[in-house]
């Protein structure tokens, strides 16, 4: 649950205890409840009210469609076999060209400018 262990827990539970209190505690707890739940229900709204101002045709639209991750992946990276979903490696750039020695010029083409 957002990279956080059980100790992280614990101590956060400790702090929250010694800064609001035992006796004010639970009415925070009840007031973050309520917070956290009309926070899903606007995103949910928001969600709906997409799907409804875009039309039929995106009817199935899937919100995690618009992460640009998960786009690529579905519309370039679909039906590849050689694509694997394993986090691929950097580039190997041993075979990039090396300094020139000092006092050689670098090459020129005088058509390209």
């Amino acid at each position: 649950m957002f990279g956080i262990g059980p100790l992280e827990l614990v101590v956060i539970a400790i702090v929250a205890v010694l800064v609001f209190g035992p006796d004010r505690l639970p009415e925070f707890a009840r007031t973050a409840g309520r917070l956290l739940r009309q926070v899903r229900q606007m995103v949910s709204n928001a969600q709906n009210d997409l799907r409804n101002e875009l039309g039929p045709e995106f009817a199935d639209l899937d919100i995690q469609d618009l992460n640009p991750r998960n786009f690529v992946r579905k519309h370039l990276l679909e039906g590849d076999d050689d694509y694997d979903d394993k986090p691929h490696s950097t580039p190997d750039f041993s075979d990039t060209p090396q300094r020139l020695p000092a006092g050689q010029r670098a090459p020129f083409d005088p058509e390209s400018t």
